[in-house]
């Protein structure tokens, strides 16, 4: 059974970087999913793909796995650098673009 740690990325309907600050440990589907012929519903026999742990630092969420003895990996973060912009710059004399209005 494999676990999978890591930060989840902040959703692209938001701007700000709330619930993004804490680490997910999360198991890899054992079982495939199939379509319920009656209803049309998709379900599995793996009751682990529901289950989604939330710790406060990475350390705590090794330390867990570790500790159950799951094998896990770890993905790291992406850091984005936002450029930092001024509101002025779009004024600017030698402003790269053409002024369209």
């Amino acid at each position: 059974m494999q676990a999978r740690i890591y930060q989840p990325a902040k959703s692209a309907m938001q701007s700000g970087r709330a619930l993004t600050h804490q680490w997910v440990l999360e198991f890899a589907p054992q079982d495939q999913r199939r379509i319920d012929p009656l209803m049309g519903w998709t379900s599995s026999a793996d009751t682990l793909g529901q289950v989604r742990l939330q710790f406060d630092t990475k350390e705590e969420a090794i330390a867990f796995a570790e500790r159950e003895g799951l094998a896990y990996v770890v993905e790291e973060p992406k850091v984005s650098r936002p450029t930092p912009r001024a509101y002025a710059d779009n004024f600017k004399y030698d402003r790269i673009g053409r002024w369209t209005h």
